[in-house]
């Protein structure tokens, strides 16, 4: 059975070339237990940093936290990375390392093989590869959630969601209609915002925000990322415990949470000199709640006299813009949706099968679940990179992620020394469920409904701790945890 690997390199297939993939590619780079295979839908390496190109793009955790610890960062321009910088440095990454992911391949199924005990994949060329193991890399944030609109298909004009940017459409003198005021949206509107004749911003509820510290890097700044890799740590550090901080007020000690209240509060009445506007971006639900928004000019876009905010819900889009509930219609020759990413729906539009069939998106029908968000039960060989419960509230994905890349790499070296295949067993999986469960029960993110959770209620992204104890528990793998098929 091909399965049992003592002895020879493993061949591990990796669906997703952005942040996950990359770093498992680099890690196992050169490695004499791994033979790695990277695959990726898009013409190029980068993930949501590839696709994402909207005016403005940019990160909101400062660059030197977004980054992995074992490859600095020597693209920074500013302190928060704008896209392109992160695309060169992701680029780099993997150019350094060697990788060559097998681009323009979307893998459409992959199933168990229980004979040969291995993973097949069907990719969208027609063609299948074989391999040992399988880390879907695709993230949460990589399919744009198109909202239900009546009338959508019969607007006149453009229309695209900010992360399929049209980049051909010159929004200048342009009627525009912004639908959403999420984080894309709290970037791309100030960014935009000059050129336009008019902007109609959708508002379902308004964002918590804090300022942004934002600042350019010197040419010497820039060339110390290059000379002392080692002078980023204190910023690394600094910028760990401010995240840390948050997220304990979010999951444990609410009386942390004030800080976040005050400075929205500052910022707005500083920056919003109209009382009813000041109103209409005062949040309904307690901070945290949503994911904090991170900016020092949305306030100031909205309150340019040619920008309206409307919080009135959308009925319908008619040919020449937007009918509210309340019968009016706003004009707009270009609707841009701002409306986020399907994050419930982790592996899809690929189908996974594991032994006899079973289809994991069934096993996942009332809310995904995995132990320490990487390992399902009666799915060998099957590991994921920011699955359920992983996303932090308050910090660096690329942070957990390096945690996740980590323990996966001991897992492949365990099934390299004979140890597998591995499947987690399903008391292991259920304790931790059940221990992610009470504690997001008891934290911030069940006082509203947001994209952290599905229509049911069950939080299936969020990680209800540090970042500090999901590396200390993802520290060393634990084959006692896992048994064989």
């Amino acid at each position: 059975m091909r399965g049992d690997c003592a002895g020879s390199r493993v061949r591990v297939a990796v669906v997703g070339a952005g942040f996950g993939g990359i770093g498992l590619g680099a890690v196992l780079s050169g490695s004499d237990t791994a033979e790695v295979t990277i695959l990726d839908k898009a013409d190029g390496v980068g993930g949501v940093w590839r696709a994402n190109t909207y005016p403005g793009a940019a990160c909101d955790v400062p660059s030197h936290l977004y980054s992995f610890s074992f490859a600095p960062g020597r693209e920074w321009t500013r302190r928060f990375a704008p896209q392109p910088d992160i695309l060169r440095y992701l680029e780099r990454v993997a150019a350094e390392h060697r990788l060559e992911p097998r681009l323009g391949t979307e893998v459409t199924e992959a199933h168990w093989d229980e004979g040969r005990g291995a993973w097949r994949l069907d990719l969208s060329d027609g063609d299948s590869i074989e391999a040992d193991v399988l880390v879907p890399a695709c993230g949460q944030l990589s399919r744009p959630a198109a909202p239900r609109i009546p009338g959508l298909e019969t607007f006149g004009g453009p229309v695209f969601h900010s992360a399929e940017w049209d980049h051909d459409v010159d929004l200048t003198g342009k009627r525009v209609a912004v639908v959403g005021t999420g984080a894309s949206a709290i970037q791309f509107v100030p960014a935009i915002v000059e050129r336009v004749a008019a902007l109609t911003v959708f508002q379902r509820s308004a964002p918590w925000l804090i300022p942004k510290p934002d600042r350019p890097y010197g040419r010497l700044a820039r060339a110390l990322q290059r000379l002392v890799p080692a002078g980023r740590l204190p910023a690394r550090g600094f910028w760990a415990l401010f995240f840390e901080t948050g997220a304990l007020g979010f999951t444990r000690f609410p009386l942390l949470t004030p800080p976040f209240r005050w400075a929205h509060g500052a910022m707005l009445r500083r920056q919003v000199p109209d009382a009813a506007l000041r109103a209409k971006l005062q949040p309904d639900y307690p901070v945290g709640c949503k994911r904090v928004g991170i900016s020092s000019d949305w306030f100031p876009a909205l309150a340019r006299p040619h920008v309206d905010v409307v919080t009135d819900a959308i009925a319908a889009v008619t040919p020449t813009g937007v009918r509210t509930a309340d019968r009016t219609e706003h004009p707009a020759d270009v609707i841009v949706l701002g409306t986020g990413f399907a994050t419930s729906d982790f592996l899809a539009p690929m189908k996974v099968f594991g032994p006899g069939g079973a289809e994991l998106s069934d096993r996942w029908r009332e809310g995904a679940r995995a132990h320490l968000g990487i390992a399902v039960p009666g799915f060998p060989n099957l590991f994921l990179l920011y699955g359920p419960n992983t996303n932090v509230g308050s910090g660096s994905i690329v942070h957990m992620l390096e945690s996740q890349i980590a323990y996966v790499r001991q897992a492949i070296a365990a099934i390299a020394g004979g140890a597998g295949p591995l499947s987690v067993r399903p008391e292991v999986e259920s304790r931790f469920d059940t221990e992610m469960q009470d504690r997001l029960g008891r934290s911030v993110w069940t006082g509203c409904q947001s994209w952290y959770r599905t229509e049911t209620g069950r939080i299936v992204n969020n990680w209800p701790g540090l970042m500090r104890e999901y590396r200390r528990r993802t520290a060393r793998f634990d084959a006692e945890e896992y048994e064989r098929p």
